[in-house]
This record gives C-alpha cells, sequence and structure tokens, in this order.
C-alpha cells in the first residue's frame, strides 16, 4: 500500500476499499525498514500519525471527508513550521522553541485531513545541496546510499523515493526542491512566488509537494494554494482546475513550443550523459507535436556570484547574532561561507544584490518566445553523500544552481521530472519552466511528458538484511 499514488488513496477510502489506518501502518512499516540507511526524517511518531489516521478513517466512513487529501499520508519539510515543535533549520546552532501555529502550507494539509507522519530532514540554514546537517543525521539517496539525495528538501527527496507514502513537502530558494527531485527521479513543481503561501516569506522563496505522479502534486495545490494573509507576497485568490491534469494526454504537447536550454551561462559544465538525458526528452516532445527551438545561455557568472556573496553576507549577519558557543556548532562549511564575507564593502553587497533584479530582468526577456522552457535540472549527477555541495569547496557553492535559481528570481513555475537514467542506475532530472503564473500549464505539460518519455526504472527497495 506505500505504493499507492494519492490519487489512487482517495479514490479507495471513497469506495471503501482502504482504510487510512491500515495504509498508515503499511507506510510505516516500510519507513521502519528503509530508515536506518536513509536517516530521512525526523519527529517521527506512529502513534500520533496512527491517530489522525483513525479520525479520517471515521470521516470517511461517514462520508464526511475534509477535503482532497483526507486520510493521506504525507510528510513536511523541517523548516516548515508545525505548531508546537521547533524550527532548528538543519543546525544545532539554534535554541529550540515549539512553533506557536502551523506555517500556511501544513495548515492547509492539516485542514484537508492529510495525515502527518514526520517532519524531513534539512542541511544547515537551508543553505546547502546535500542532507549534510550539524543537527540531523547524514540524509542518503536511496538509488545509491553513497550518494547525496540533494538538497535543501534532502529528507524529502530521498522519502519521495523511497515510498515514504504519496506526498511530501519541501521548500525551493534556488533549486531546493528541484535539485532532490532530480538527483531523486521524482516529480516537484516550484510554483510561482506567492502561488503557495508560505510564512516568513521571502524573495525567491516557495513551498511545493515533491511525489512520484505529477497528479498527485496537482492534487495537493487543491490545498496548498489557497490564500493564507500572513504571506504578504500571495497571490489572490484562483480558481484554478488543477483537476484538469489528470486527464490530460500526450495530444497536449501539439503545437507547444519549448525552448531548449543546455548552458546555463555559469558554474559546472553540463555532464555528457545529463545533456544526452535532455536531448532525448526534447526529441521525445519533438516526435509528439511539439516545437523545440535552442536557446542561448542568459546567465552570467556575475549574476550567480552576486546572488551567493549577497547570501553570504545575510549568513554572516545571522552568525554574528549567535552566542560563541551556538556559533561554533554550525557546519565548518557554512561558517567558512558566511566568513568569507566579512571583508565586504556596502559597495560590494549592493552590487551582488542588484543581480537579483538582472537576473530576473534576463530570464523572463529569454523565456518570452516560448510557451515553456527545457532545461538540465542540474548540470551534475550526485555528489558522494558526506560532500555538502557538487564542488565540496565553500567558496565556490553555488556552481550547480545556474539552471534553477534564475526561476527563483523572476518567480517562474518550474517543475523537475525525471528523463533518464546514468549507467549506474541514478535519475537525470528534466526542468520545465513556464511564464509567471502558469503554474497549471506547468503541470499539464508534465503530465503530457510524463506519459510520452518510456518506460521507468522500478522505484528503489529498503536494503535487506
Amino acid at each position: 500500500m506505500h505504493e499507492l499514488s494519492a490519487t489512487e488513496l482517495v479514490a479507495a477510502y471513497g469506495q471503501r476499499r482502504l482504510s487510512p489506518v491500515e495504509v498508515t501502518q503499511a507506510v510505516l512499516d516500510h519507513i521502519e525498514q528503509w530508515e536506518p540507511q536513509l536517516q530521512a526524517t525526523w519527529l517521527l511518531r506512529p502513534e500520533q500519525a496512527l491517530a489522525q489516521a483513525r479520525d479520517a478513517e471515521a470521516r470517511w466512513q461517514r462520508g464526511e471527508p475534509l477535503g482532497p487529501l483526507d486520510g493521506v499520508p504525507l510528510s513536511i519539510k523541517e523548516n516548515i513550521a508545525t505548531r508546537g515543535d521547533p524550527l532548528p533549520a538543519g543546525t544545532a546552532a539554534v535554541d529550540l522553541q515549539p512553533a506557536a501555529a502551523d506555517a500556511p502550507p501544513a495548515a492547509r494539509v492539516k485542514e484537508s485531513g492529510a495525515v502527518v507522519l514526520c517532519k524531513t530532514t534539512m542541511p544547515d540554514y537551508g543553505m546547502l545541496s546535500s542532507g549534510l546537517s550539524s543537527f540531523h543525521k547524514l540524509a542518503r539517496n536511496p538509488w545509491d546510499l553513497t550518494r547525496t539525495p540533494g538538497g535543501s528538501s534532502a529528507g524529502a527527496g530521498a522519502a519521495t523515493a523511497a515510498g515514504y507514502g504519496p506526498l511530501h513537502l519541501g521548500t525551493d530558494i534556488g533549486g531546493s526542491l528541484r535539485l532532490p527531485a532530480s538527483w531523486c527521479g521524482v516529480f516537484t513543481l516550484k510554483p510561482s512566488l506567492g502561488r503557495i503561501p508560505i510564512d516568513p516569506p521571502y524573495m525567491g522563496r516557495a513551498a511545493g509537494p515533491m511525489t512520484r505522479t505529477v497528479a498527485d502534486s496537482a492534487l495537493a495545490m487543491q490545498v496548498l494554494s489557497r490564500p493564507d494573509a500572513r504571506d504578504s507576497m500571495s497571490l489572490p485568490a484562483q480558481d484554478i482546475d488543477w483537476a484538469s491534469v489528470a486527464s490530460v494526454g500526450p495530444e497536449h504537447l501539439r503545437g507547444v513550443r519549448f525552448g531548449l536550454l543546455l548552458d546555463a551561462g555559469c558554474g559546472l559544465a553540463v555532464e555528457p550523459v545529463v545533456r544526452a538525458a535532455v536531448e532525448r526528452a526534447a526529441r521525445q516532445l519533438e516526435e509528439a507535436g511539439a516545437i523545440v527551438e535552442p536557446m542561448l545561455p542568459f546567465m552570467s557568472q556575475a549574476m550567480l556570484d552576486g546572488m551567493d556573496h549577497f547570501w553570504r553576507m545575510r549568513s554572516l549577519i545571522d552568525m554574528r547574532a549567535l552566542r560563541p558557543e551556538q556559533r561554533a556548532k554550525v557546519l565548518p562549511y557554512i561558517r567558512q561561507w558566511a566568513e568569507s564575507a566579512a571583508e565586504f564593502s556596502g559597495e560590494h553587497v549592493f552590487r551582488g544584490f542588484s543581480q537579483f533584479h538582472a537576473t530576473r530582468v534576463a530570464a523572463v526577456s529569454a523565456c518570452a518566445r516560448f510557451d515553456y522552457v527545457l532545461s538540465p535540472v542540474s548540470p551534475n549527477m550526485p555528489a558522494p553523500a558526506d560532500w555538502p555541495s557538487p564542488t565540496n569547496d565553500p567558496l565556490r557553492p553555488l556552481e550547480h544552481i545556474g539552471f534553477t535559481v534564475p526561476f527563483n528570481m523572476s518567480e517562474q513555475p518550474a517543475a523537475s521530472i525525471n528523463c533518464g537514467y546514468d549507467k549506474g542506475g541514478l535519475p537525470i532530472g528534466l526542468q520545465i519552466a513556464g511564464k509567471r503564473f502558469d503554474d497549471l500549464g506547468v503541470l499539464k505539460v508534465s503530465r503530457a511528458y510524463e506519459q510520452v518519455r518510456g518506460e521507468q526504472a522500478p522505484w528503489p527497495q529498503p536494503p535487506r538484511g
């Protein structure tokens, strides 16, 4: 039962073929097999989850489900507040205080009756594309336990691929949903800024679902996209037919115009196996009737470095607010990265900050000719599990986000969907980005591609013995 999608579970509950209690227990049993190796969860509370499942079962028996996710097991990334639980933000440096209220994504899924299994792990301050943390155990990639699941939604990506239930909530400010989705072979939507309200809001920061199927992410969007006044950047309430995604077929691709971006213009060079997988996906879309045209890079190293340097200064200010004994607990990689900003001048930081807007303008302009843009999610395959970043260099920390970060700053929706594997069986993600506010369109194109991409490898199973 842990393999069933959210859409399948909801249908089975409605027909009384399955109970939320037996499904939750099956998922918990599966997590128990995987978790000693994967280490993707925090605050895993089986009895609390089963109590929620019993409440959901009673509602389904009365024919009164609370919402589209009633009884569906899910996880929530550790930095999305859940009432009564602390927010360590992946680091041992912070004082643990219980959150006073559920953040908007957590509130919405709870209001819909979802069964919250656990929180999922993340690296220090969410500033690494790995599962390395000074607070949590090291999260690993279920396809290859020696490799990183990506980050910062590290535990969420690993949990999705490993079958810890069908739905997991993560966040993304530069690729933190899409990178683990790519390296773990799952689907995610980084929505338009404000489509899913979040608290606290921040420039480029978005929450989103991580699922094995596009339809499950569309189902989650029915709930997550509801407005919340706490997010000052949230979009106005809009009647979006998220359910229509489930009925999309390959014919939806006919005449759709895609740009194909194979060079980010900055950072790491695209590995040949990644390029080949994305080019193959583009050919499959063309065979289905789409129009695919090459794109020139629009990012620059100056843009990437400017954003990096601004974030270094932001993190340095945060760390200077810590007591010395707290600061000493932060991962050395993060400390070295942040402390490198100590000699930056005010002008340098201002010029770095200006690159956020320069990136936004460049991305919007480059995408204007196309309905959607195709690219790799990441230029590289996943690094060793204990590396904080693909370069393992705190002074070159963001060389792998050249394809993802521009769509945070331009506020455009962008998805990651699996498009192939390397010789060792590790998955490779295709990024599909759309125009601002066209979240539904990105989901529909992703659903159509899901049907033409060919057979997928079986999901990884827990190690035996």
